[in-house]
C-alpha cells in the first residue's frame, strides 16, 4: 500500500468511529428525557416569581410538587395539599392541581404559588433544578426535596 491509500483508510476509520460516537452520544441524551427527570424527584420550591422565598408567607412549610409516571400531580401549596394531573409534550407542560384541601391560610404565599402554577406553559428540567416558565418568563424554580 502506498501512503495515499493508508491515509484514506485511516480517514475512513476515523469517520466511522466519529459517526459511532455521535450516535451513541445521542442515545444517552435521549435517556435524560424530561419525564424521567420530573418523576425521579419530589421538587421543593426554591424561588417564586423571580424572588427568593419568604417562608413567613407559607404557614405549613415549603411548597412542593410530585410528578407521577401516569400523569398524576400531587403537592403541597404551603398550607393545603392537592391532587391533580399534568400533561407533558416535549418541554411544554400543562399543570392542573385538581382537588385541594381547604384550610384557611395566613399570608399570600399559597395564593401566589397557585396563581403561578396556573400560568405555567413550559419547563426546563435537570437533575438538580426544575424551572417552570411562561414562555421565557421564569415563574418558579424547584430543587430536589431532601
Amino acid at each position: 500500500m502506498n501512503q495515499i491509500q493508508i491515509s484514506m483508510k485511516k480517514a475512513r476509520l476515523f469517520s466511522i468511529a466519529l459517526v459511532f460516537i455521535l450516535f451513541s452520544g445521542c442515545s444517552s441524551v435521549k435517556s435524560l428525557n424530561p419525564l424521567s427527570l420530573l418523576t425521579g424527584n419530589s421538587w421543593a420550591l426554591s424561588s417564586l416569581l423571580g424572588q427568593g422565598l419568604d417562608l413567613s408567607q407559607f404557614s405549613g412549610g415549603v411548597p412542593f410538587l410530585n410528578f407521577m409516571d401516569d400523569g398524576k400531580l400531587t403537592g403541597f401549596s404551603g398550607c393545603n395539599n392537592f391532587n391533580g394531573s399534568f400533561k407533558l409534550e416535549g418541554t411544554d407542560i400543562n399543570l392542573d392541581p385538581g382537588a385541594m384541601t381547604r384550610k384557611a391560610c395566613p399570608g399570600t404565599g399559597e395564593q401566589d404559588f397557585t396563581s403561578a402554577l396556573s400560568q405555567v406553559k413550559n419547563l426546563k428540567v435537570g437533575k438538580d433544578k426544575l424551572t417552570l416558565l411562561d414562555g421565557a418568563k421564569e415563574l418558579m424554580s424547584f430543587v430536589p426535596k431532601n
